[in-house]
């Protein structure tokens, strides 16, 4: 009698493969799901109360969305590093930037946002400013920045008509910094030089303060030491009164991407951090490389000239938030940013919160979170509505490192980097 015909055996190795493989599937979908939802194209606005200062009104395409109060925090992240709870904004998207953004700059005259440089990729850096219409909600009016005129990490500040521009970084990767400095007059479009720093610097603190341009602290010619420096000059109607600018009192904590606000007189200096990426060294193209950095949470008071002092800090450490704030009914906002790297992961952390610093009291709070974690925001706000445009954002709701630069740039998956957003007060 015939013998039955054994069962083919599958070698073990080839199961295990199979295993490995559907894994690797299952974490792909997952991967690609949450791309595709972190980078959708729709946005949201959602009305926030801060109980001063005029309603405003409805600006173009927004919608009339009720106040959701609904407190959220973080979402699947490791307990040890998550979201601060904040209030659940609705934001809507508005009108597409012409080109994406990352550490470019951006100064608010009435109903204008100039948007300056910045980064298209690490390969790439614009050298033109295109300008965002508030009322209307239109961009236009591009113009080309000066040729020697750095790229990024700009030290930048108006008087309301002449936006001056201070040191910053000259070409892609991580080139060194540029001593030029420059001002433009808003009206005429035209360029004009300015007394160059006694050293260069990359994304010092900028202010215009009892008739004199300040500009402390940022990054050393390296790019990574902090600098403590804070210099000063005399300007007025777009033009310098001196030839040399003038020694002031060091700044307690040095390093770049700080906020730098003049506000009831007196001079702040918010968040930051020490160190940042260095150019590799003997690259031909100053081809960046990560080096250890330290976000903090600090706030400096200047009051009156000679005494820097300690306010209370910010609810979380924040940097990349030198364009990211705006001062609006005696109040400081304050949007996205990064902070320390992730305990675990060791990865930079983008930061989604809106804060608050309520200048009478001295108070900080958490007021809502943005569509998604970003870095390197241009803020601005009008008409009652807080908006910001370009940058660099987290990889999903799940993870809060960034996305590659390039993803900026490109805009194929994440075109709301391209996007100007508003939320109504």
């Amino acid at each position: 009698m015939a013998r039955p015909a054994a069962k083919a055996r599958v070698p073990k190795h080839l199961v295990a493969l199979a295993v490995v493989a559907i894994l690797g599937l299952v974490l792909v979908a997952d991967y690609l799901w949450a791309s595709s939802s972190a980078s959708s194209s729709a946005v949201w606005s959602s009305r926030l109360n801060l109980h001063t200062g005029p309603a405003g009104s409805t600006p173009p395409v927004a919608k009339k969305i009720k106040e959701d109060k609904k407190s959220v925090g973080s979402t699947g992240i490791n307990a040890t590093f998550a979201d601060l709870p904040a209030p659940e904004l609705k934001w809507e998207e508005m009108a597409e930037a012409p080109v994406a953004r990352l550490d470019g700059a951006a100064i608010q005259i009435k109903n204008l946002l100039y948007v300056f440089a910045g980064y298209g990729t690490i390969n790439h850096v614009h050298s033109h400013v295109d300008i965002y219409n508030f009322s209307d909600n239109t961009w236009g009016g591009r113009f080309d920045m000066p040729e020697d005129m750095a790229h990024s990490h700009l030290g930048m500040v108006t008087d309301g008509r002449f936006i001056y521009v201070v040191t910053g970084q000259y070409g892609p990767q991580c080139r060194g910094p540029t001593t030029r400095n420059f001002v433009l007059d808003t009206e005429t479009k035209e360029w004009r030089g300015m007394p160059p720093l006694p050293v260069p610097r990359y994304a010092p603190a900028t202010q215009l303060w009892r008739g004199r341009l300040h500009v402390m602290g940022g990054s050393k010619e390296d790019r990574h030491e902090p600098a403590l420096e804070h210099w000063s000059l005399a300007v007025k109607d777009g033009k310098a009164l001196e030839k040399e600018w003038r020694s002031e009192k060091p700044i307690p904590r040095g390093g770049p991407h700080r906020a730098c606000v003049v506000a009831n007189d007196k001079l702040l200096v918010i968040g930051g951090q020490e160190g940042d990426f260095m150019a590799k060294p003997g690259s031909p193209i100053f081809k960046c490389v990560r080096r250890s950095e330290v976000v903090y949470s600090n706030v400096y008071m200047l009051d009156d000239g000679t005494t820097w002092k300690e306010l209370p800090p910010m609810p979380k450490p924040d940097s990349h938030i030198e364009f990211a704030w705006v001062n609006v009914n005696n109040s400081l906002v304050i949007a996205g940013g990064t902070t320390d790297k992730h305990p675990i992961t060791k990865k930079m952390v983008l930061v989604g919160e809106v804060f608050r610093f309520n200048l009478g009291t001295l108070e900080w709070s958490v007021i809502g979170r943005l569509p998604f974690r970003i870095k390197t925001t241009l803020v601005g706000y009008w008409d009652g509505w807080l908006y910001f445009t370009s940058g660099q954002r987290d990889k999903g709701p799940k993870d809060p490192s960034p996305k590659k630069v390039k993803w900026v740039a490109l805009g194929t998956v994440c075109h709301c980097h391209r996007c100007v957003v508003c939320l109504f007060f």
